[in-house]
């Protein structure tokens, strides 16, 4: 089997998804130093990144609908150079000493709505880069580039923090989004071939119906959507007092070094049932929730991390790849778009939810019970004989669960 990186198409993909990515995991860190700076109160941090969160969810269904209607290489490319006119605009306004909530706020919101366009676009379109049988290794490939500017992105945009400024970090955000934009240009891939005459919210209806008619697609979202609820929040809010200051952050890049080991590996790794297993590794990411409620020592937790990162990059892989294999292209993007939300909409929930419970009943009971629930829901998604059996690299079939035909 050929390298996607053999095709042009794909390498101008990758590309801008590199030079994307490594500004955007610039530009939070950024960001957080402005806000904190500028007005010395963490709430306004929070304001600014829920003004973010809120648009996304609200939008990301009409994202998906618009991705299924139009050439996704036109929403990317218009939703980079939205993102690229947005960062611009908040780097001048940091460089100018014009730092102000509302109006940081509302470009922090409409950055979110670009991203409700961005996501189902991106997963929809790896499909028509790449042949169905080259699917598993393009999206290694991405994975392990998303991973690798976790890792050097914050590090980059603290010297730059340090040295610059936040102002001109984001600045640098910006240009990444343009470059990217330019990038997604050189593309040449077709479009939907039924145009869509219908109203989008038609097509937000009728991309439910799939979800709806398709077992092993809304089994693994609703378990993945239990799961985000159980883990990130209690993950996010209990970690660092659990873990301290300096444990934390090594645990972080534990972690991360368990994402970008696992992807690389899966460009190799070839498995005849491909979900199955990414939903069987997928549990141990509540191993480092069973570290800290223990209490173990950092050697235990470090490994636990390592190990969890690497489950959850082969779970990532595992479902993006099912869904490109087995999901028809007209209706891809808003089978992702759904995804997203439902996943999406959990984590503020379980955000919200872990301190008041922490106070209640004490981080590490609850850290545990986090655990139990997140694996519990891991190994959910398997009592459906449609997720355990479904092949990786076959051609759509009865296993799909009978949805419609391709929807225009």
């Amino acid at each position: 089997m050929s390298s996607p990186l053999r095709r042009p198409a794909f390498r101008s993909f990758a590309a801008g998804r590199l030079v994307s990515l490594l500004g955007s995991s610039m530009a939070p860190v950024a960001l957080a130093f402005a806000v904190l700076d500028a007005s010395g109160d963490p709430s306004q941090l929070g304001v600014v990144l829920t003004a973010r969160m809120v648009p996304m969810l609200c939008f990301v269904l009409i994202g998906g609908a618009v991705a299924d209607r139009i050439p996704r290489r036109t929403v990317l490319i218009a939703a980079h150079a939205g993102g690229a006119a947005a960062q611009g605009a908040v780097a001048v306004l940091l460089i100018t000493h014009h730092y102000g909530l509302v109006v940081i706020s509302v470009l922090s919101a409409v950055n979110g709505i670009l991203d409700a366009f961005t996501s189902p676009a991106l997963r929809g379109l790896v499909p028509e880069l790449v042949e169905k049988e080259q699917l598993r290794k393009a999206n290694s490939l991405l994975s392990s580039i998303r991973n690798a500017t976790k890792i050097v992105g914050p590090a980059l945009a603290g010297v730059l923090v340090a040295t610059a400024g936040s102002g001109p970090t984001i600045a640098v955000d910006a240009v990444s989004y343009l470059l990217a934009a330019l990038l997604l240009s050189r593309l040449r891939v077709a479009g939907p071939t039924t145009p869509r005459t219908a109203p989008v919210l038609n097509d937000v209806r009728r991309g439910w119906q799939e979800f709806r008619s398709i077992r092993w697609v809304w089994a693994v979202t609703l378990s993945s959507a239990v799961m985000n609820l159980a883990q990130t929040g209690v993950w996010q809010v209990l970690g660092p007092p659990l873990t301290g200051e300096k444990l934390w952050g090594f645990t972080l890049s534990a972690r991360g070094v368990g994402l970008l080991v696992m992807s690389a590996l899966m460009y190799r790794l070839v498995l005849r049932h491909l979900l199955r297993a990414g939903q069987l590794m997928s549990v141990l990411g509540a191993l480092p929730l069973v570290a800290l409620g223990l209490g173990a020592g950092p050697p235990w937790v470090l490994t636990a991390a390592f190990v969890a990162g690497a489950g959850f990059s082969i779970s990532g892989i595992s479902w993006d790849t099912s869904l490109q294999e087995h999901v028809d292209r007209g209706v891809l993007s808003r089978l992702a778009s759904i995804d997203d939300l439902l996943s999406f909409v959990a984590i503020p929930a379980g955000t919200l939810a872990a301190g008041p419970l922490a106070d209640r009943f004490g981080a590490r009971d609850v850290t545990l019970v986090a655990a139990l629930v997140y694996g519990a829901a891991a190994l959910g998604s398997l009592l459906f004989k449609d997720v355990r059996q479904l092949p990786h690299g076959a051609e759509r079939s009865d296993t799909t669960g009978g949805g419609l035909p391709y929807l225009a």
